[in-house]
C-alpha cells in the first residue's frame, strides 16, 4: 500500500501545533504560584517521572540546570531504593505523569510529602493520584494524540516538553538571566566558545606587522609578507592607528598610473578602517561585525587609538567561533 508520507507529516505537525496553541490559551491558574515556589527554593528543583514522561523530565531538568535553576532528574524506582535521600528540606519536586496514575510515581508521592516541601504536578487530571498529592498543578491536556490510534504519547509529550521550556523561560526572565550567565554554564563545545571566548583570548598581540604611515610602499610589501595576515597596520608618529594596507590594496595600487614603490604607504592605504575598542567583547560578537562589513581583519585599539592586537577571520575559524 502506498502512503502519502508528506501528508502524514503535515497532519502530525498540524495536530501537535494545534495542541500547543490551545494550551497557550488555557494556562494553569497555578502558574504564578509554581514559578514563585521555584524562585524561592533554596535547594534544587527535582524532576521525576517514568517512561516517556521520565525522558521528557530528564530533558527539562537539564534545561533548568543550564539556565540558572539548580535541578536534577530523579527516577521514581531508584527513589524507592535509596535515592529519596537526594531530596532535602529546601527542595521543590516537579512530578510528571500525563494520566496522573503512573504506579511507580504514585508510590513515592506519600514519601515526598513527608519532606513537607512543594510538590508540583504536571498531569491532565487534577483529581488523579498525582493531582491530589500536588500542591500546584500544571495541566497537560490534549484533545487527541497525533498517533493514528490516539494511544502513543505524541501530542502530550510535545506539550509537556513545551510547558517545561516555557517554565524555564519564566524563571530565566525572573532571574534576569543574561548571556554571560549562560556562558558560565556552557564553557565547553562550540556553544561555549561562542558565548565564553573573548576577543582578547583570540586576537594576535605580538609580532604584528606595524609600520609608520610614511614608510615606502616597498617596505610595506615586505611587512605584509612577514606578518602572515595579508595586511600591514599603519600608525602615525604618535603611534596611533591610522589605517591598513592589504594584498588587495597593493593589487589595486598597481593599476594606478602614478604608482611607485617609493611612495608613502598611506597613499594607497585604507584609512580609518573598522576597529573595536573593547578587547573583552565576545569573539562571536566580533565575528558578527566582520561578517557585516565583509572584512577579514579587525584591529583592536584602546581609547587613544593605540594598537592592542588584531583579530583575523582565520583565527576565529581556527578556534571554532566561525
Amino acid at each position: 500500500m502506498n502512503y502519502d508520507y508528506r501528508a502524514i507529516v503535515k497532519e502530525t505537525l498540524t495536530i501537535e501545533a494545534t495542541t500547543l496553541i490551545s494550551a497557550a490559551e488555557n494556562i494553569s491558574e497555578d502558574l504564578d504560584k509554581i514559578v514563585e515556589s521555584i524562585l524561592s527554593c533554596k535547594g534544587k528543583l527535582i524532576v521525576t517521572g517514568v517512561g516517556k514522561s521520565g525522558l521528557i523530565g530528564a530533558k527539562m531538568a537539564a534545561t533548568f540546570a543550564s539556565t540558572g535553576t539548580p535541578s536534577f532528574f530523579l527516577h521514581p524506582t531508584e527513589a524507592m531504593h535509596g535515592d529519596l535521600g537526594m531530596i532535602a528540606q529546601d527542595d521543590v519536586v516537579l512530578a510528571i505523569s500525563y494520566s496522573g496514575e503512573s504506579e511507580e510515581l504514585s508510590s513515592i508521592l506519600p514519601h515526598v510529602k513527608r519532606f513537607d516541601i512543594p510538590l508540583i504536578g504536571m498531569t491532565r487530571n487534577r483529581k488523579s493520584t498525582l493531582g491530589s498529592f500536588s500542591d500546584y498543578v500544571l495541566e497537560v491536556e490534549v484533545e487527541k494524540e497525533a498517533c493514528p490510534l490516539d494511544i502513543a504519547p505524541t501530542s502530550s509529550t510535545t506539550l509537556t516538553l513545551a510547558l517545561g521550556d516555557a517554565l524555564a523561560i519564566c524563571l530565566m526572565k525572573a532571574r534576569d538571566f543574561k548571556k554571560e550567565d549562560f556562558a558560565s554554564f556552557h564553557p565547553g563545545g562550540s556553544l561555549g566558545r561562542q558565548l565564553f571566548v573573548k576577543v582578547s583570548d583570540v586576537m594576535r598581540k605580538t609580532e604584528l606587522p606595524i609600520i609608520n604611515q610614511q614608510t615606502p610602499l616597498k617596505e610595506a610589501i615586505v611587512a605584509i609578507s612577514e606578518g602572515r595576515i595579508g595586511t600591514v597596520l599603519l600608525r602615525d608618529d604618535e603611534n596611533h592607528f591610522v589605517g591598513l594596507i592589504s594584498d588587495g590594496d597593493i593589487r589595486r595600487a598597481l593599476l594606478d598610473e602614478s604608482f611607485s614603490l617609493e611612495m608613502p604607504s598611506s597613499t594607497f592605504a585604507t584609512l580609518n578602517p573598522k576597529t573595536i575598542d573593547d578587547e573583552n567583547m565576545l569573539a562571536s560578537d566580533a565575528l558578527v561585525l566582520i561578517e557585516k562589513y565583509k572584512i577579514q581583519l579587525l584591529v583592536v585599539v584602546d581609547n587613544e587609538k593605540n594598537i592592542l592586537g588584531a583579530l583575523h577571520l582565520h583565527d576565529l575559524v581556527e578556534k571554532g567561533i566561525a
